[in-house]
């Protein structure tokens, strides 16, 4: 309605408007003006106003919705067209990209590049929360079966990186393979070979090999024929192969049948020299009280609670306990660390009735016990302090090794007015790491390593005849790689362009 109660008339729209769909629209016009208002389109049938945004997808659906008889009865033969399933059926085909397309070989290769460098399943591509972004980005786009992941696209991008690993590999003049093994969720073993080298603008490059299933005995000669597969199949029998495994027999024994030059992983070596430390009667005994009592507040709703309120009223840091892990020995020292940290909110939670209600045997630690709970965190230490190192290290090198293992040793000597659980804590640590790399072999290795490296190249860790025996080896090895890659006056003279 117009002002005063004046009906407004609907105006066809301009014959420039050829879609069939204005048969059912029009315009008002400005009040006063022989003008079309065209931000809004007019239905005639129901003399609703649409907003006009250029073209007809708001008017075909309010037709759609509101007026679907108009479209039958205007262009019966279309609307027929519509409703025929064959017809449905071309009209999505054209709308779908083509399975071999360009664009679906990219999206399709994208997908599995999420799937490689995520470690997702294949079925990810099933899931309707994965589905509904990648057909929000391309409607077109008809995402394929998990099958024709796991069968063709994922093998052709691997075989893709592979040939890239390997042309990259083979510029280098040495390379170094780590190799572990680890059991799954599952129960299932598997073997993992990383390899890692120096690239031709020195930059460290690392490169997972294989992870592979391993269902036969781990016995030394399998392991050696395993690795010598893995060789072989990446090309690296000129490479010099260096061989970096933990301090299991079998691998050791795997090194020498394969007759790999092995280096013993210095992490490996403290975490194994560390859980012989624990072993001692009276670490042992702390330790195992002081894992009851984390324990018991990782299991109970009650005590973790109150402890959160405690720890507000005391001032202290909103931190849960720590229980260690067997395998780990720094999750020992980090257990009892945070249970000093946390010990006047343990003790004002454990006087609670409530929270030790069914616990009437759980008592916090004696005097004696916390006194020796910190000389087990100072001992410890030095350990902590390497083991970290080497773990947060992006690019661990052996040069690393000699160092820290002398000055491990170093810290562990006897010092006056030490506890007997220090002294017991130092001296299990001290022997442990003497008998480590003393072979003449081993000894070579690392401090040739430690000798070209510029942070310890004073090697202060060693006497004057052996520093001067190193640096006399390293002087006749580089002498005898100058001499390879000199040319010799023949060659030079021979050489295309020279005379």
């Amino acid at each position: 309605m117009a002002e005063g109660g004046e009906t407004r008339v609907i105006k066809n729209a301009p014959g420039i408007l050829k879609a069939d769909v204005w048969a059912h629209f029009g315009f008002f016009e400005h009040a006063g003006k022989h003008e079309l208002d065209k931000t809004h389109a007019v239905c005639k049938a129901c003399r609703a106003q649409i907003k006009y945004l250029g073209n007809t997808t708001n008017l075909r659906n309010h037709i759609n919705r509101f007026h679907p008889e108009l479209l039958k009865d205007a262009s019966g033969k279309a609307a027929s067209a519509k409703t025929d399933p064959t017809q449905q059926k071309i009209d999505q085909a054209l709308s779908t990209l083509p399975f071999n397309s360009e664009k679906a070989k990219r999206i399709n290769r994208s997908v599995a590049s999420f799937i490689a460098k995520d470690l997702r399943p294949y079925s990810v591509v099933e899931n309707i929360g994965f589905r509904h972004p990648i057909k929000t980005l391309e409607p077109r786009y008809k995402l394929p079966s998990r099958s024709h992941f796991a069968e063709t696209v994922i093998p052709e991008l691997y075989n893709e990186a592979k040939v890239q690993v390997m042309s990259s590999m083979s510029q280098a003049i040495r390379v170094a393979i780590t190799c572990d093994s680890w059991t799954s969720v599952a129960t299932e073993s598997y073997i993992t070979i990383t390899s890692h080298y120096i690239s031709q603008d020195w930059n460290i490059l690392s490169h997972v090999l294989q992870t592979g299933a391993v269902y036969e005995s781990h016995t030394g000669a399998h392991l050696a024929e395993l690795l010598s597969q893995v060789v072989a199949e990446w090309q690296l029998s000129d490479k010099d192969v260096v061989l970096v495994t933990d301090n299991a027999s079998n691998m050791i024994v795997a090194a020498q049948v394969g007759k790999f030059s092995h280096v013993k992983c210095f992490a490996h070596t403290l975490n194994l020299t560390c859980q012989r430390a624990l072993k001692g009667a009276t670490l042992s005994r702390l330790l195992s009280r002081v894992r009851r009592i984390s324990s018991f507040f990782h299991r109970s709703t009650t005590a973790s609670h109150s402890l959160k309120v405690k720890q507000q009223c005391l001032g202290l840091s909103n931190h849960k306990l720590i229980t260690d892990v067997a395998t780990r020995w720094n999750s020992a020292f980090d257990m009892i660390d945070r249970f000093l940290e946390q010990q006047p909110a343990i003790c004002a939670t454990l006087l609670s009735p409530e929270v030790r209600k069914g616990e009437s045997d759980l008592f916090t630690l004696t005097d004696t016990d916390v006194t020796n709970a910190e000389d087990a965190v100072n001992a410890l230490k030095p350990m902590k302090d390497a083991t970290t190192l080497m773990s947060e290290e992006k690019n661990p090198t052996v040069s690393l090794i000699a160092p820290l293992n002398a000055q491990l040793i170093q810290n562990m000597a006897d010092t006056t007015g030490d506890s007997p659980l220090v002294r017991e804590i130092k001296n299990a640590i001290k022997t442990d790491l003497m008998k480590r790399y003393n072979s003449e072999a081993e000894k070579k290795v690392l401090y040739t390593a430690s000798a070209l490296d510029p942070r310890f190249k004073g090697m202060p860790f060693l006497t004057e005849q052996e520093k001067l025996e190193i640096y006399r080896g390293v002087i006749v090895e580089a002498a005898s790689l100058e001499n390879e890659c000199t040319p010799s006056r023949t060659e030079v003279c021979d050489a295309p362009g020279r005379t």
